[in-house]
């Protein structure tokens, strides 16, 4: 197989991963945008606005409408920076990490039953696979001079 044919077959099996994980999110009752935008609060910890649009890729007005919904929700609050009061932070709310965290819990359940219909080899290529995307995706370490 290419390069190029592994590529795409890995593109369409990652899509279509993240389309089936994607439907136990529904019982979050949130959107895809403000739940990705919940997640970067919960596992990154505060940050501003920019900064969160920066993450979610999205311009800073988005982002703004996206976190005034979670706000109003008791999903996520701003607050003042501590070491700069001009800046304002955004902070996922106890009540956002809970939900986000069993959201997570039940995608990771999902994917748990997914892999009991593997094999014990299937699992272990699993394994290796995820261990070589994971260094695929580290950043280029610069050359040494």
């Amino acid at each position: 197989m290419s390069k190029d044919d592994l590529a795409q077959q890995l593109h369409s099996v990652a899509i279509h991963l993240l389309r089936r994980l994607r439907r136990t999110d529904d019982q979050m009752g949130l959107s895809g945008p403000r739940a990705s935008a919940l997640s970067v609060l919960v596992f990154g910890g505060p940050t501003s606005l920019a900064q969160l649009a920066k993450a979610e890729q999205v311009k800073p007005p988005t982002m703004a409408r996206l976190v005034d919904a979670l706000e109003q929700a008791g999903l996520a609050r701003r607050e003042a920076d501590k070491t700069d009061l001009r800046a304002v932070r955004i902070r996922a709310t106890p009540r956002g990490r809970k939900l986000l965290l069993e959201g997570r819990a039940r995608r990771l359940r999902q994917l748990t039953q997914m892999l009991e219909g593997a094999t014990s080899a299937e699992q272990a290529a699993l394994a290796t696979a995820v261990s070589t995307l994971q260094r695929l995706l580290q950043p280029p370490t610069p050359p040494k001079d």
